[in-house]
């Protein structure tokens, strides 16, 4: 299978919109808009050579895209929005990722669970990893 063709073919977004119908979804519905974008740039040169997911997550978390308790509300437009891989050579400054919520004052916690996930090479010994793993059959 050629991911490419069948992401050309629009086979991968049917298997997408069932799934979504399936959980009495609209697939045409548009996606939530944040009300608030904080940038998360790039502290130094280098090679992003470590993106933690687990701190990804708890940066999606802390903006509001997860519970804390049963019965939280989540905020559909909260979550990281990554602008770098690792393996890739990055410039202080440079944006690296988009923190996503309707609340601003969560911003603080969430770039700190980020920013401890991330760590910036001076060296490029980090290879960026391949997009596709393996085709399940």
């Amino acid at each position: 299978v050629d991911p490419a063709a069948v992401l050309a073919s629009g086979q991968a977004y049917e298997v997408w919109a069932r799934m979504i119908r399936a959980q009495g979804g609209d697939p045409e519905a548009p996606l939530p808009r944040p009300k608030h974008v904080e940038v998360v740039t790039a502290e130094a040169d280098g090679v992003l050579a470590e993106v933690d997911a687990l701190a990804v997550g708890v940066a999606a978390w802390r903006l509001g895209a997860g519970r804390a308790a049963p019965g939280d509300a989540v905020q559909s437009a909260a979550g990281v929005k990554l602008l770098a891989v690792r393996g890739e050579t990055v410039s202080a400054g440079q944006p690296i990722a988009e923190l996503h919520t309707d609340t601003p004052e969560l911003v603080p916690a969430a770039r700190e669970a980020f920013l401890d996930g991330i760590r910036i090479a001076a060296e490029a010994d980090v290879e960026r990893p391949p997009l596709v793993l393996d085709v399940l059959r």
